[in-house]
């Protein structure tokens, strides 16, 4: 995969996320830096480093909307996402693949392959503000 500017300015301002971003949350991010990049290079660029496994990838809870993040783990996980900051954790589970597993078998499916995703409020979104 080449390396243009564009591309290196989009993994370099991902390294320093830890939450999931649509597409323009990234672009936005990358013009205030002054960087000059389109809309449209910006996700070209996210959804070929998402094919070759360098970012992962969820569906905004409820939407069409892709986001992004750069995978910190290259094995088969999930994510627990805060539906109102949008930190995740990585997340592996026996009992996923041994669900998905025994569902596939149960239809007479073969091969399959799953991502599994959960919403939710992180410990700081779901404690409710102070009232002093």
């Amino acid at each position: 995969m080449k390396m243009t500017r564009q591309r290196t300015a989009i993994i370099d301002f991902l390294r320093q996320q830890d939450s999931f971003l649509s597409t323009q949350e990234v672009h936005q991010a990358l013009v205030s830096q002054g960087n000059e990049v389109g809309l449209a290079t910006v996700y070209r660029n996210l959804q070929t480093l998402a094919t070759n496994g360098d970012l992962d990838v969820v569906r905004q809870e409820n939407s069409e909307t892709q986001l992004f993040r750069l995978c910190a783990d290259s094995s088969h996980h999930h994510h627990l996402v805060c539906r109102n900051c949008g930190v995740s954790e990585e997340i592996t589970s026996a009992d996923i693949e041994g669900w998905s597993e025994q569902i596939a078998k149960q239809y007479g499916f073969t091969q399959i392959s799953h991502f599994v995703e959960l919403f939710g409020l992180c410990a700081q979104c779901a404690v409710p503000e102070s009232t002093t």
